[in-house]
């Protein structure tokens, strides 16, 4: 597995365009890997989890707008280096083997982490079938974004357990805080348009069981995969 970082040069225009859409986000992140066949120019690194997937996420950040990539593949941004970035500065991104990251998890760490997500809920509608009268079974899912800060921090709270982890707590509340909501609406081909409600997470977490941890960190959170969401990264707690 890989991680990659890339810094944004908003003054561009093919920057701007990318970021206002997560769909000509998506198709950019794809072109970073030869098509299904190909050889990529690099192996599996040793240790990488047997079911990974190609996640990424933005940072809007106060002095620079940062993309992430994990992969199972070793990336080449050149063309968003070319359109978004400064092609005279060098290569323009930074990528490390992941697996070093992902081996060393152990029960009882301490991370801080970053994970901007599309929590949400399923909710049970009524079918109708062509005719317009219910149809078979009658009642069908729906996901619904959460949109306030207490049930986003509950989606998270409530599934920390399954992903890996715990959340210490700090005068009886996780160590969690939502910095930042936003919800997005975009054209999506001739499907017309998508939205996604996203909330990024700060925080802090303990390491339980880091086999389910590293298959969250590789495989994403939550729906919205494509578009951003899903991405938890990993840093040394200050101090």
């Amino acid at each position: 597995m890989y991680l990659t970082r890339f810094a944004f040069n908003r003054q561009r225009r093919g920057a701007r365009e990318l970021l206002a859409s997560p769909y000509k986000m998506h198709a950019a992140v794809e072109s970073c890997f030869p098509p299904p066949g190909m050889p990529t120019g690099a192996g599996k690194p040793a240790g990488a989890p047997d079911d990974p997937r190609v996640l990424w996420r933005v940072d809007f950040n106060p002095s620079s707008t940062l993309l992430y990539l994990v992969s199972p593949a070793l990336p080449d941004l050149t063309h968003l280096v070319e359109q978004a970035g400064w092609p005279a500065a060098g290569q323009g991104w930074e990528t490390r083997d992941y697996s070093r990251l992902l081996d060393g998890l152990q029960v009882g760490q301490t991370w801080a982490f970053r994970l901007t997500a599309n929590p949400v809920r399923r909710v049970r509608l009524d079918y109708l079938a062509p005719s317009g009268q219910p149809g078979p079974g009658a009642l069908v899912g729906k996901r619904v974004g959460h949109v306030t800060v207490g049930r986003q921090t509950d989606w998270l709270v409530t599934r920390a357990s399954k992903l890996g982890f715990a959340l210490p707590l700090s005068e009886g509340l996780p160590q969690l805080a939502v910095t930042s909501r936003q919800k997005r609406q975009f054209a999506h081909g001739p499907r017309g348009r998508v939205t996604i409600t996203m909330a990024t997470f700060d925080g802090v977490l303990t390491v339980e069981d880091p086999a389910a941890l590293r298959r969250a960190l590789v495989g994403g959170i939550g729906p919205g995969k494509a578009f951003g969401c899903g991405l938890m990264t990993l840093a040394r707690v200050p101090g």
